[in-house]
Order: C-alpha cells, then structure tokens, then sequence
C-alpha cells in the first residue's frame, strides 16, 4: 500500500507546492529528510547547558600545523 494514501492529501499538496517538487514521492522524501535533520539538530541543542566546558582549552593551538 502507498504511503501517500495514509497522509492527508492536503498536506501533501501543501507540500509539494512549497517544495516545488513535482511528486507526491519526492515532496514526502524531502519532508521526511527535513524533519529527521530538524530532529537531530534539536537534539544537539539539548546539549546546550548539559556538557561541561574546560575554559583553559586554547583551541588555537590545535590549529598549528607541524
């Protein structure tokens, strides 16, 4: 069975019209693509507060070059 047929078709439409892709397929693909990075960076941001940060580290000397 086709997925398509299981999601409003409005909001298909909706977004394969903003997308500009010219199938339902591709307009689904991308949306799924977005939403998971979305997701993911969301999950980094959670991090914000929760890792502890060495205020000595000199990030600068890690870019010398030998």
């Amino acid at each position: 069975m086709s997925t398509h047929r299981l999601v409003d078709p409005k909001l298909i439409e909706q977004a394969r019209k903003l997308s500009g892709k010219r199938t339902k397929k591709a307009a689904i693909t991308l949306a799924l693509q977005e939403f998971i990075a979305r997701r993911r960076q969301k999950s980094l941001l959670d991090l914000i507060g929760k890792l502890k940060w060495n205020g000595s580290y000199n990030y600068k000397s890690e870019r010398k070059r030998d």
